[in-house]
């Protein structure tokens, strides 16, 4: 599609909290007109849990990868189901690496 037929990613979320410790959490997740290869849903998201240059918690779903989630080194595929899910799933993982 071009020009005025285009239809753009529409933001559903959008949250950053810096914690007293200096870790921030953001989250933010859209809505797309095509799903993001090889997801098969109508949603791009990017949640992060980390200090600057150091990522402890992340899932996004990054054309190519997919849906996944990383945990201090490990990148493992995420099975999405629904949003809230996946943000009960993220800040799950956030409160085991010490956040809040």
């Amino acid at each position: 599609m071009t020009g005025a037929n285009r239809r753009k990613a529409e933001a559903l979320f959008a949250e950053r909290r810096e914690l007293a410790s200096g870790h921030v959490i953001e989250m933010r997740i859209w809505r797309v007109p095509e799903p993001v290869p090889p997801s098969t849903h109508g949603l791009k998201y990017s949640l992060y849990f980390g200090k600057p240059g150091q990522r402890l918690v992340g899932y996004d779903n990054e054309r190519g990868k997919g849906d996944h989630r990383h945990y201090g080194e490990r990148q493992e595929p995420y099975a999405f189901t629904t949003v809230e899910q996946l943000v009960a799933d993220f800040l799950a993982d956030v409160r085991a690496r010490g956040g809040t």
